[in-house]
């Protein structure tokens, strides 16, 4: 602002200057002034004078404007310095926010990496347990990969089905039967239908042969092989625990897993049809349980109506004490009806006796004469 009125009347001082050299340079070579050159002059000084009084104002308009800025720099001095107090408080203030969130952030981060500590501890501990039950997988499977040890695993968890399910007395492990076939268990169902055999022997080598097949020629020869295992063993069942007039005319052939009781439904209908005309059902623990359930119900039932009949005999003695005891009270009423006859005849016979003395009382004898003394 203060460059423009220094170089304007910079330029008309330098105007002013050329002009009265000029003049002065015209009189110095020129004695005589014309008229026309002397009103030239004059004109020139006329301007010279204009331009001194524009230059005198240009000055003071120079200080004026000096002034103005003067006073609008400290203006804008006192303004900066204000911005600079409320950038500073700002600047203050965002620090102090900032440092609350970071705290804030902070603790969130640690109570995040608490949380998470305590989900790593439960992934470790799922983990263990995860290595655990691939133990008990791999044993498992040595298990089912031994005949007898399949045996006894399927013994095993038949009779922690039955034990769970029914009472001591409606069961029995090992059973020798009349044939001389020992049979894992023997549900005691009352007649009918009486006991029913329950194997829990299945032929499981077919079938890992199936299950581990690497290729559909393999898979079908060890599908023909577990079909022939699975119906041998079915007859063998049908035959040895289907006894007539000891068991029922069914037997029970269990399963113990889900998996191949499945299969035997959905690829080996022929095995289930052939087992329904053997009268031997097939069972896995989930249907095992339903049936061991249901003769539970029916063996509970029995047992209610056993009660119900020996309610029943005591109820007819007791009816029969109530007539005996009826007939005693009918003899004793009569007793009584008697005995109060008895004392009513009594209280009649008493009453004439009263009267009777009665009467004699009031008779007046007369005095006898007095004796005569000795002679």
């Amino acid at each position: 602002m203060l460059e423009a009125p220094a170089a304007q009347s910079a330029a008309l001082l330098g105007v002013g200057l050329l002009l009265a050299v000029i003049a002065v340079v015209a009189l110095w070579r020129r004695p005589a002034m014309p008229p026309d050159l002397a009103a030239a002059l004059q004109g020139l000084r006329d301007q010279q004078a204009m331009l001194a009084g524009r230059l005198d104002q240009i000055g003071r308009d120079q200080q004026a404007q000096a002034m103005a800025i003067t006073a609008q720099e400290t203006a804008l001095a006192d303004r900066l310095a204000a911005q600079e107090r409320a950038l500073a408080a700002a600047v203050d203030s965002l620090n102090e926010r900032l440092n609350q969130r970071l705290s804030a952030a902070s603790d969130a981060t640690l109570e995040s990496l608490g949380k998470l500590g305590e989900r790593l501890a439960v992934i470790d501990r799922a983990q263990e347990a995860m290595a655990a039950l691939s133990e008990q997988v791999t044993g498992l499977q040595n298990i089912l990969s031994n005949k007898q040890a399949r045996g006894a695993f399927g013994e095993a968890q038949l009779e922690a089905l039955v034990r769970d399910t029914l009472a001591p007395s409606d069961y029995a492990f090992q059973h020798t039967l009349s044939n001389g076939t020992r049979v894992d268990c023997l549900l005691r169902l009352a007649t009918p239908p009486g006991p029913v055999a329950v194997d829990s022997k299945f032929p499981l080598e077919a079938f890992r042969r199936l299950r581990d097949a690497a290729n559909e020629s393999e898979r079908a020869a060890a599908a023909r092989q577990f079909r022939a295992d699975v119906l041998k063993h079915v007859r063998d069942v049908s035959a040895k625990y289907i006894i007539p007039e000891e068991t029922a005319d069914s037997a029970l052939l269990f399963v113990p897993s889900e998996a191949i009781y499945a299969m035997l439904h959905a690829e080996f209908e022929d095995i289930v049809e052939e087992s329904f005309r053997a009268r031997v059902w097939i069972v896995s623990p989930t249907t095992m349980m339903a049936i061991l359930n249901t003769m539970q119900a029916v063996m509970r039932d029995v047992r209610m109506r056993k009660e119900a009949r020996a309610i029943q005999k005591q109820v007819a003695a007791l009816a029969d004490d109530v007539r005996r005891l009826s007939d005693r009270v009918l003899r004793l009423r009569t007793h009584f009806d008697q005995a109060q006859k008895d004392i009513g005849e009594i209280e009649v016979s008493a009453q004439k006796i009263s009267r009777r003395s009665d009467q004699i009382a009031a008779v007046e004898l007369d005095e006898p004469p007095p004796l005569a003394g000795p002679p």
